[in-house]
């Protein structure tokens, strides 16, 4: 079960970005920016040859540090659009996506409570962050269901990448070629001013970023995937929180009860005895 802890560390740790990025008040491309940079500061020390000759895992982790800058792109111009409620619930398809999909891309066995609790958790992500009378969007449906396509993109490569390369190494190198991609994609706009708010932004990257990444990705390589897109939840459940209890956001009995049903379905997928006891091939010779 260490594993799965690992896991929902690292969600429940992405959760704690707004009391770094609100403060701020950087722009998204900004923030991202800085992200991913701070996590991808000891990509140096991890480009080894021995992680480098295995060509599908170094293929992987440049798909996912691709994907990860355009997934993160796609969420800010969601969030900006808004509503912000449309944003993070399109988004948080990508654990529905990765459940179904699970068993075709990456040959795992599928799960039964995997499949049960997706829509159930994305039920309770509605409840919790739904706010009555908002407005609906169709482009940011649209930009947060691409995020979710590009999120679950990440994971999967993920997986992959950590056949050969270790939990900081997937998590930094990973990072250095989002930030690339972000350069490329936003050019001058996603680089910050040299004022104290980065520093804040820096702090976040090294607890929410760095540190949240390395469990996440620790607890990757010995679990199934279709596990983890149900502990993902715990992101937007970890910031709702927050939002009611540093921010003063409303959160009423329905998102309480909102709140509820995703931590309980996320437990009750993780404790699925097939999951436990079913073993892991692909990612079974990482180093």
């Amino acid at each position: 079960m260490r594993y799965f802890a690992m896991v929902a560390a690292g969600a429940t740790l992405w959760g704690f970005w707004p009391l770094f990025l609100r403060p701020a008040g950087l722009s998204g491309a900004q923030n991202a920016l800085l992200a991913l940079l701070t996590m991808a500061l000891p990509a140096p020390f991890f480009l080894r040859r021995k992680s480098l000759s295995d060509r599908r895992a170094t293929v992987a982790l440049v798909i996912m540090g691709v994907a990860d800058a355009i997934n993160v792109a796609l969420v800010f111009a969601a969030v900006k659009r808004g509503p912000v409620a449309i944003a993070v619930l399109t988004h948080y398809l990508a654990p529905l996506l990765v459940a179904l999909s699970a068993p075709w891309i990456i040959g795992e066995r599928r799960s039964m409570r995997a499949l049960i609790g997706a829509p159930l958790t994305s039920l309770g992500l509605t409840l919790l962050i739904w706010r009555p009378g908002a407005d609906f969007s169709g482009w940011t449906a649209v930009l947060g269901g691409a995020s979710a396509f590009f999120f679950a993109v990440t994971v999967f490569a993920a997986k992959t990448a950590a056949r050969a390369w270790s939990p900081l190494g997937v998590t930094s190198v990973h990072a250095a070629v989002s930030v690339l991609t972000l350069l490329l994609l936003f050019g001058r706009d996603a680089l910050p001013p040299l004022e104290v708010p980065v520093l804040w932004v820096l702090a976040g990257g090294v607890l929410c970023g760095l540190a949240g990444n390395i469990l996440f990705n620790m607890g990757l390589r010995r679990i199934p995937t279709s596990a983890t897109g149900a502990l993902t939840y715990l992101e937007p459940l970890t910031a709702t929180f927050l939002g009611w209890l540093v921010f003063q956001e409303a959160l009423g009995p329905w998102g309480l009860f909102g709140g509820a049903l995703v931590l309980a379905v996320g437990v009750w997928v993780a404790t699925e005895p097939q999951i436990l006891d079913s073993p892991l091939p692909l990612i079974s010779g990482t180093s």
